[in-house]
């Protein structure tokens, strides 16, 4: 008995002792994991760093010399260039000016798409910038100078620190994103047949804080929907402005007291995008005024609207055909159709949760703010990109107060925080580096 407790506890104490060093190399190989992983990430924020004033005069020539969609020469040479500097494989041949930029890592893995457009607006607003554009009535007022910046930022951060990437990484620069068609011809031309991402991530800068990122699942715009009529014979004005105000008020849904046509509220803490309550969630409405015209003794009264439930863009036009109905127009009506109706940006709601975990666990939870309402007026053809790939579209803060900046897209004296560039490149290379990672 004596012996056969004997033999026991050496069994026990072997067991134990064989547990704690499998633990202790457990422990070891944990460790050395996550410091090799912030070992990692510190090499990201100081190569972020590094390269940042590069980035800036980068972003700053774009800004200078825009190019229109379409005739994105000059802008996609540039990219180009950089992207064979770092020494990526580069594509040009993926539809109009377009640039993919393929970056393998040491490692096989997953596969990563990250997308930047290109092109810039039609105006001639004030810009209070010292770098202005050098081409009349061309601007880069909605900062797609800044995503070439940022695009190009991670492309290099990451290049650097290729040994640690598990994956490739496609860097999708596309082209004619403002007349939403530059995503949609990529796809038509044979884009995935070429690259095969498993993910794809992209972001747009716009009026909330610099150095924040703002995010939600699903939904991230309005449904934006332009709607016609076209009735028998010319209305007066008087008639156009009473039928078209009944259209425009019975259609009308928003939160008690709500205007959610006001744009620049979307960063107000009391009723903007991160509050629970916000004005931009769950309403229908008509922007301002029809456009009217005649043509062979037919009126027509045009205008965008929009909703931000899906289940109710199919019942407008039944609604639409009522009212007109009801208003003494029924003999005159010949028709109401949506003329133009592009699909928004859905966030995958998995990979969403994903990122904003990521990013909130290494850059605290105050570097993403959920948002919970839909951005009327705006959209992006980044929506294409999303049917085929799950993805995720980010907002990037670009405004600073205290410098008098309001990253306010495509209206007069936008400025974007060139600080922007720096959040972005360094948030969304670890993001990307952990995606990899991730099973």
């Amino acid at each position: 008995m004596k012996k056969l407790t004997l033999t026991i506890l050496c069994l026990i104490s072997f067991t134990l002792s064989a547990q704690r060093l499998k633990d202790k190399k457990e422990t070891t190989s944990y460790l050395s994991k996550n410091l090799k992983e912030q070992s990692v990430h510190q090499s990201i924020q100081l190569e972020t760093d590094r390269i940042f004033n590069k980035l800036v005069t980068i972003r700053r020539d774009f800004h200078e010399n825009p190019e229109l969609a379409g005739k994105e020469m000059q802008t996609q040479e540039k990219i180009k260039q950089y992207l064979l500097d770092l020494g990526l494989e580069v594509q040009t041949d993926v539809y109009g000016y377009g640039v993919v930029g393929i970056l393998k890592g040491d490692k096989e893995g997953k596969k990563i798409a990250w997308r930047s457009d290109m092109d810039a607006l039609p105006n001639d607003y004030p810009d209070p910038e010292t770098f202005k554009s050098k081409v009349k009535g061309v601007q880069h007022g909605c900062g797609h100078d800044i995503h070439m910046a940022v695009g190009l930022g991670i492309a290099e951060v990451l290049a650097k620190n290729k040994k640690s990437l598990k994956g490739t990484v496609y860097f999708i620069f596309q082209p004619e994103e403002e007349t939403f068609k530059g995503a949609k011809e990529m796809l038509n031309n044979g884009l995935l047949s070429r690259i095969h991402p498993e993910e794809i991530y992209g972001l747009h800068v716009t009026a909330i804080p610099a150095g924040q990122i703002m995010v939600k699942p699903n939904e991230m715009f309005a449904y934006q929907k332009r709607i016609r009529i076209q009735l028998k014979n010319e209305l007066s004005e008087e008639q156009t402005n009473e039928l078209t105000k009944k259209i425009s008020n019975s259609l009308f849904r928003a939160s008690s007291g709500s205007k959610p046509w006001e744009i620049h509220s979307m960063v107000d803490p009391k009723i903007g995008l991160t509050n629970p309550n916000t004005i931009f969630k769950d309403y229908l409405f008509i922007d301002g005024k029809f456009a009217t015209y005649s043509k062979n003794n037919e009126s027509f009264l045009e205008n965008y609207l929009y909703e931000t439930n899906l289940s109710n863009v199919d019942k407008i036009i039944p609604e639409v055909q009522k009212i007109i109905e009801d208003n003494g127009y029924k003999n005159q009506l010949l028709s109401v159709s949506f003329t133009q109706g592009n699909p928004t940006v859905i966030n995958n709601e998995k990979l969403t949760r994903s990122a904003t975990e990521i990013l909130q666990n290494m850059f605290g939870k105050n570097t993403v703010a959920i948002a919970y309402g839909q951005v009327p007026f705006f959209n992006d053809d980044f929506a294409y990109f999303q049917q085929k790939i799950p993805g995720v579209y980010f907002f990037l803060g670009g405004s600073n107060v205290e410098k008098g900046v309001i990253a306010m897209n495509h209206s007069p004296n936008f400025q974007v925080d060139e600080e922007s560039i720096r959040t972005g490149v360094k948030c969304f290379s670890s993001l990307i580096i952990e995606r990899l990672n991730s099973n």
